[in-house]
C-alpha cells in the first residue's frame, strides 16, 4: 500500500497517532501537523501539501520501525493518552469531551463495564425484563448479564436486530459511518463498506449477541402487551402474548423498542380500495415481483430514497410522489468499499482501528449542530436559515443539488428544499438520486395526492395508473411504547400521561413509574451529529449503574422526582425552540401532535455522556 497516496488526511492522522501509540513514542505528534478541526465535516479540508508530505514521511519512518517492534509498547499514561486525543482532535478539548473520547477510544479497556456485580451484596440477583432485541436491547442485556442480573429479553419478531431485522427493502444501508455506528466495546476491523448495507449490519448485531451470550436469554415471538407496577411488592407484572403467554414478575423493566418501529400509512382517501399490491418499505414484500410493473412510491424520505434507485432500473414505470424534498449531502463514499490497504493496516496495527474510529466519531460528534442553532442577531428569514453558518450550509447543499440537476431545470425546480438545512433529516448522496430521477421511466410528481383509486393515484385531476403502491411514509415516532400499556404507582397510566407527547428525564425515566427505563426514549434522537449507538451506550450505563446503586444502598426502587424531571424537560424544550427543527414550520417526524419537539437532543453529545455517568441519588425518591 502506498500510504502517501491512498490515505485521506483524517485516515493518515489516525494512523500517525496509532503508530505513536503502538511504538510508545509520541514525538511525531507536533502542533504543526494538527488537522484542521473542520476536517471530515467539509470536503477538501485537511493538511496543506507541505503538511501532508511531512506527515506521510513520518508515517513511513514509523512503519519501518514497526518491523523491529511488532508488539505494542506499554499503554501510555492517562496524561499521554489525553495528549494523543487532543492532537487527533486538532487542539485542546474540555475535560468532559476528553472523558467521552477516552470511553469511545476503548484502548484502555471497556470503560462501560459495570462497576458492580450482584455477588457484591448478599441478596438475590435483580430480575430485569428487556423489551426488544434490537441494538439497544442487545447491549442492555449484555451489560446486565455482566453484572450478574437475571435477564429475559422479549422480542416480538422471530429474530434479533430490530430495525436491521425488519427493514429488508432493496438499498437499505446505514447513513452513519460504520465505524461510528458500532459499539465502542465491539469495534469491528473488517467492515466491508464505509456505509454497509442492511445484511452486514444485521450480521454484526447477531455476532455481538452470540459473543456476549445474550442469545439464550431472548424469547423470540413474544410480545409484551402490558406492564403494571405492584405497589405492595415493588415489582413489575409483565403480560405477554406469543409462545409464552402469561404474566411474569420483574424488579426492573427496560423498554428497548426504539422510536422508529411502527410503520405509518398515510391517511389518504381510498387507500384501502386499491386493487393492486401495496405495502410499506418497512414491511417489504419479496413475493411481489416489480419487474415490468408500473410502480408508485409515495414519499421521498430516507427509506424511499434508498429504495427508488434500486427498483428504477427494473420497473416499467416509476412514479415518485414527493410532498417535501430532502436536502442532499455529497457523500462520494456512500456506496464505496473500504480500501483494502486500510483493512490490512487494521490487522497489522490493532490500535489503528480504535484511532480511526475515534477520528470519525470526533468528526461527526458535533456535525452541523452549531449551524442548526439560532443566532439571535440573525436577521434573515428563519424559513431559509437561522445563522450565517446555516446560510453557508444552505449554499453548499444547494450548490450540490444544482450541480446534480444542471441539465434538468424542470427537476431542479422541484428538488431544492424551501426550509433550512437540518429542519428535516438530510440524505447522503453520491449522485444516484439525480441519476434515478432523470431516467426515462421515472416521473416526479409534487402535486398533493387527492385520493387513491382502485387502479392508481389521483393528483390535482390527473390519474396515475399503477400496479403497485409502495409507501415510504415513515414511522409513528411519537407513540414510543405502542401498543404496550404501562401502569405505574397508584394506577398512573403512561399512555394517558404522555398522549402523543412523550417526556422522560434524559429520555429514560418518568415520575410514578419506578424502576422503568427507556432506551432511545424521548428527546434522545440526534439529527445532524453523532450515532444513536452512542446514546444507547450512555443510557445503558445509567440503567446498570442505577440498579447497582439500589443494591449497594439496600433499596428496592427508585422513582425520578417530578420537579427534577420537569426542570430537565423545560431545559430541553427551551433549547429545541432555538434549533432549526423547532423554528421551521416544515413537517417532520421530530414533532409530536402538539408541535413540540419530542424526539431530538439539542445539546452536544458530551453533555449526555456526562449526565449518564452515574445517577444522582438526590434526583430520585428511593425506598
Amino acid at each position: 500500500m502506498n500510504s502517501r497516496h491512498d490515505l485521506e488526511p483524517t485516515d493518515a492522522a489516525a494512523l500517525l497517532v496509532a503508530l505513536c501509540d503502538h511504538l510508545g513514542d509520541a514525538s511525531a505528534l507536533t502542533p504543526n501537523l494538527h488537522l484542521d478541526p473542520l476536517a471530515g465535516r467539509m470536503p477538501g479540508v485537511g493538511w496543506t501539501d507541505e503538511q501532508s508530505a511531512e506527515a506521510h514521511r513520518r508515517i513511513s519512518e514509523m512503519l519501518e520501525r514497526l518491523e523491529d517492534q511488532p508488539e505494542p509498547a506499554a499503554p501510555p499514561s492517562p496524561a499521554a493518552r489525553r495528549t494523543m486525543i487532543e492532537w487527533l482532535a486538532g487542539g485542546p478539548v474540555s475535560d468532559r469531551s476528553a472523558g467521552m473520547l477516552r470511553d469511545e477510544l476503548a484502548l484502555d479497556g471497556d470503560a462501560r463495564t459495570p462497576s458492580w456485580h450482584v455477588s457484591d451484596v448478599d441478596r438475590p440477583p435483580t430480575r430485569v425484563a428487556v423489551i426488544g432485541a434490537g441494538m439497544s436491547g442487545i447491549l442492555a442485556a449484555y451489560r446486565l448479564l455482566q453484572a450478574g442480573c437475571h435477564v429475559i429479553v422479549f422480542e416480538k419478531n422471530s429474530g434479533l436486530g430490530g430495525t436491521w431485522f425488519e427493514n429488508v427493502y432493496p438499498g437499505c444501508r446505514v447513513d452513519v459511518p460504520n465505524h461510528v455506528y458500532s459499539y465502542s466495546c465491539a469495534q469491528k476491523a473488517d467492515w466491508p463498506f464505509h456505509h454497509s448495507p442492511r445484511p452486514v449490519l444485521h450480521e454484526y448485531f447477531q455476532d455481538c449477541a452470540e459473543q456476549w451470550g445474550v442469545g439464550p436469554h431472548i424469547r423470540f415471538g413474544v410480545e409484551v402487551m402490558d406492564a403494571t407496577w405492584d405497589d405492595t411488592t415493588d415489582e413489575w407484572r409483565v403480560g405477554t402474548i406469543g409462545e409464552q403467554d402469561g404474566e411474569h414478575r420483574f424488579d426492573v423493566v427496560v423498554s428497548a423498542v426504539g422510536q422508529l418501529n411502527r410503520p405509518v400509512l398515510p391517511e389518504i382517501e381510498g387507500r384501502d380500495g386499491f386493487e393492486g399490491e401495496a405495502f410499506h418499505t418497512a414491511r417489504w414484500r419479496d413475493d411481489v415481483d416489480l419487474s415490468g410493473k408500473r410502480v408508485a412510491v409515495i414519499g421521498t424520505g430516507a427509506s424511499a430514497m434508498q429504495v427508488i434507485p434500486e427498483i428504477a432500473p427494473v420497473v416499467e414505470e416509476l412514479t415518485v410522489f414527493q410532498r417535501t424534498p430532502a436536502w442532499l449531502v455529497n457523500r462520494p463514499l456512500y456506496h464505496a468499499p473500504l480500501d483494502q490497504g486500510v483493512l490490512d493496516l487494521f490487522e497489522r496495527i490493532p490500535a489503528y482501528l480504535h484511532w480511526f474510529r475515534l477520528r470519525r466519531f470526533w468528526d461527526t460528534h458535533q456535525g452541523s449542530l452549531d449551524a442548526a442553532k439560532l443566532d439571535p442577531d440573525w436577521d434573515g428569514p428563519l424559513e431559509r436559515s437561522v445563522s450565517e453558518m446555516s446560510e453557508l450550509l444552505r449554499e453548499i447543499f444547494t450548490g450540490y443539488i444544482e450541480e446534480q440537476f444542471a441539465d434538468r431545470p424542470d427537476l431542479l425546480a422541484q428538488v431544492v428544499p424551501n426550509y433550512p438545512v437540518g429542519a428535516k433529516r438530510f440524505i447522503l448522496d453520491n449522485g444516484i438520486w439525480a441519476e434515478s430521477l432523470k431516467r426515462d421511466n421515472v416521473s416526479l410528481v409534487t402535486d398533493g395526492i387527492d385520493r387513491i383509486t382502485a387502479s392508481g393515484v389521483e393528483t390535482d385531476g390527473d390519474h396515475h395508473d399503477v400496479d403497485v403502491v409502495i409507501y415510504g411514509t415513515g414511522f409513528s415516532a411519537s407513540s414510543f411504547l405502542a401498543p404496550m400499556a404501562v401502569v405505574g404507582r397508584g394506577g398512573a397510566d403512561l399512555r394517558e400521561r404522555w398522549g402523543d407527547d412523550a417526556r422522560a428525564y434524559y429520555g429514560m425515566t418518568v415520575p410514578d413509574f419506578p424502576n422503568f427505563f427507556c432506551l432511545y426514549g424521548p428527546n434522545t434522537n440526534i439529527v445532524v451529529n453523532g450515532s444513536i449507538i452512542f446514546f444507547s451506550e450512555c443510557a445503558v450505563n445509567y440503567l446498570v449503574e442505577s440498579i447497582g446503586q439500589l443494591r449497594t444502598d439496600g433499596l428496592s426502587a427508585m422513582d425520578v422526582r417530578p420537579e427534577v424531571h420537569d426542570a430537565q424537560i423545560q431545559h430541553i424544550d427551551a433549547a429545541n425552540s432555538e434549533m432549526v427543527w423547532g423554528l421551521s414550520s416544515v413537517n417532520s417526524w421530530y414533532k409530536s401532535a402538539t408541535g413540540r419537539i419530542a424526539q431530538n437532543w439539542p445539546f452536544p453529545l458530551a453533555d449526555y455522556w456526562a449526565a449518564t455517568q452515574q445517577p444522582d441519588r438526590a434526583d430520585y425518591e428511593r425506598w
